[in-house]
């Protein structure tokens, strides 16, 4: 699935581009588009989140079965220069992983189909803050790389929940701090700037919530479980 999202990004970047740099039309759409102090847009796009495990002892891993999850959001642009640039981009990212337990975390513990698995749904509130380093336009697009920290909120963690795997309540903690790195390229046209613009993004805390049993198998055995993820965002403004 990431290997689609990169394929798709470079897709979408590579015919735009081609078609600008080889297009005899010389003439610079909104040529003072970028002079403006503040300026606002929106973004739709997909998300791809899969979780990274570290463990107490050398088990078989636990497997993640990502999902295409959708994005939207808002963003406030301040020019700090010409190749530089100060992003707020706040928004709602909806996915869902399956995560997978192979059976040996249950030697000796009666278990089955369905302990083997837990359906983790999240729902991120997304705030964060970018530096957008940009190249000088070329014709009507210009590259750029973007990177950042942000938080979130999961409003669906069940951080708080008093039920746990043991019930099959499987729960992460409500707040994340992520840092985020991509590329991307503004494309110019008459009426507006549209920029496709692919995103890594990787999670700085633990996100597991421990069941109440010390020696759960679903949890015992696991150090940290960090989110990682793609952002293949389309922006306009």
């Amino acid at each position: 699935m990431k290997k689609v999202f990169a394929i798709l990004a470079l897709c979408i970047v590579s015919q735009t581009a081609s078609a600008q740099l080889f297009s005899r039309e010389k003439i610079k759409n909104n040529e003072n588009f970028d002079k403006a102090f503040l300026s606002w847009g929106f973004y739709l796009g997909l998300n791809n989140y899969d979780y990274q495990f570290n463990y107490e002892q050398d088990l078989k891993d636990i497997l993640v079965e990502t999902n295409v999850g959708f994005s939207v959001g808002l963003i406030s642009n301040m020019r700090i220069s010409e190749h530089l640039d100060l992003r707020f981009e706040p928004g709602l990212f909806i996915t869902q992983r399956n995560v997978m337990y192979d059976p040996s975390y249950f030697d000796g513990i009666e278990f089955n189909d369905s302990d083997l698995m837990r359906e983790v749904k999240s729902t991120y509130v997304h705030f964060p803050l970018l530096l957008k380093i940009s190249t000088k336009r070329i014709n009507n697009f210009k590259p750029f790389i973007i990177g950042g920290i942000s938080s979130a909120i999961n409003l669906s963690s069940n951080e708080d929940n008093p039920d746990d795997n043991s019930v099959g309540q499987f729960r992460t903690k409500k707040s994340v701090a992520f840092y985020e790195i991509g590329f991307g390229i503004d494309f110019y046209n008459q009426w507006f700037k549209f920029s496709p613009s692919i995103r890594g993004v990787f999670a700085m805390n633990d996100e597991i919530v421990r069941d109440v049993d010390p020696n759960s198998p679903w949890t015992s055995n696991v150090t940290t479980m960090k989110t990682r993820g793609i952002f293949l965002n389309f922006t306009f403004q």
